[in-house]
């Protein structure tokens, strides 16, 4: 407990934008976030007042990090669960608890704890061998999807594999460096969606619309709030499935359910316990934001109201141009704001350079087809200093 304002003190590991985020979500509740960063130059770090470095795999820097705090939370996945266990066995409480946790970190482990739950999964199987994926793929057919159980992320550690030849190859080289594999069928989808939720260790829950996530070379794009064209019994069914989820795997905080929409229904694609790219949308769009609604849930405090702010919400992520723009990022949000003031936007600190996640934009409006073009054009201009459309800069 913070002694100067009586107020709960909040440790995060991992210090990138998430973190900031949540800094900012904290700030009103009389809350500065402690953060584990491994670097001055982090998202979070150059923001928040208590800071300390130190690496997440390094279980004497978690232990003295998580001296003083009420509860542990993550801004990312990567914790070794035997570390988590060792601070949850010293009585620090840990928030998701490493037991849920090896679910957002393990694909195979989630893969079977769903499938053991009845819940809807692609067929999948470990990967031992070469072998392995060929009968994978002879059962399920080609192409197929290859991933790594730990670790990977937009796009990183999966592979589609076209046929037998490539698999051989793919899989051998990735068994030779060590790496833990499955393989599931690729799932013929219409698109995706997201299921964001939040449950207290106290048990309640709370969810946000269902959300259309636009993928682009494997990285998300844009989110849509709600998912347009979602009958009430998809929105249904895919806010149920999370919950079920959240209570079944015991998750505390906000955790998000990745999905497919196929022509046969939901399939789960991946689990993220912790806020999420397909949350930004709630700072400006729910009454209670993904961040503020992460610190209510881990400190256990009654969850917020999750209801949109607008009928129409979009957010876009700022990827970084090919080729850095002569404009400067100030000149950039000066001409941003002129042409398009009802535009939030949000940056993580970060230096420029292509691909990366610099930032994103939130706009809402009356006709999502409207502001999705809108932030469309808004994160193009902020990362490349051009208007896609021909917009006149003076």
């Amino acid at each position: 407990m913070d002694q100067r304002t009586g107020t709960p003190v909040v440790g995060m590991v991992g210090g990138g934008q998430l973190a900031r985020m949540t800094h900012q979500a904290a700030i009103p509740l009389g809350q500065s976030l402690k953060v584990l960063a491994t670097s001055e130059d982090d998202s979070a770090a150059l923001v928040a007042s208590d800071v300390e470095l130190g690496h997440h795999t390094d279980l004497d820097a978690l232990t003295k990090f998580a001296q003083g705090c009420d509860v542990l939370t993550f801004d990312h996945e990567h914790v070794p669960g035997e570390h988590l266990r060792a601070l949850a066995a010293a009585g620090v409480s840990v928030q998701p608890g490493p037991d849920a946790l090896l679910h957002a970190q393990d694909k195979l482990v989630m893969r079977r704890a769903l499938a053991g739950l009845g819940l809807p999964v692609p067929p999948f199987a470990e990967i031992g061998s070469v072998d392995d994926v060929l009968a994978f793929g002879a059962e399920h057919g080609w192409p197929c999807v290859l991933k790594t159980a730990r670790g990977g992320y937009d796009g990183r550690g999966v592979w589609l594999l076209d046929g037998p030849e490539q698999a051989r190859e793919t899989v051998a080289e990735l068994l030779a460096g060590g790496a833990v594999l499955l393989a599931e069928q690729r799932v013929a989808l219409r698109r995706e969606l997201a299921a964001l939720v939040a449950r207290s260790p106290f048990g309640q829950g709370a969810v946000w619309p269902l959300v259309e996530t636009v993928q682009q070379d494997g990285i998300c794009v844009q989110v849509l709030a709600p998912a347009p064209d979602a009958s009430p019994e998809l929105v249904e069914q895919a806010q149920d499935l999370a919950l079920t989820v959240a209570e079944s795997l015991g998750v505390t905080g906000v955790l998000a359910v990745e999905l497919f929409e196929t022509d046969d229904g939901l399939v789960v694609n991946e689990l993220a316990m912790r806020p999420h790219n397909s949350g930004h949308w709630t700072i400006e769009g729910a009454r209670t934001s993904q961040f503020e609604q992460h610190l209510r849930a881990v400190l256990d405090y009654p969850l917020g109201s999750t209801d949109l702010t607008a009928p129409a919400v979009v957010m876009a992520n700022l990827l970084g141009a090919p080729e850095e723009p002569a404009m400067g990022v100030d000149e950039r949000l000066h001409h941003l704001f002129a042409r398009y003031p009802h535009a939030k936007v949000h940056l993580y600190g970060k230096s420029e350079r292509p691909g990366r996640k610099l930032g994103h934009v939130t706009l809402l409006g009356d006709d999502l087809d409207e502001v999705r073009e809108q932030a469309r054009l808004a994160v193009h201009w902020l990362s490349r200093g051009e208007w896609a459309d021909g917009h006149p800069i003076h």
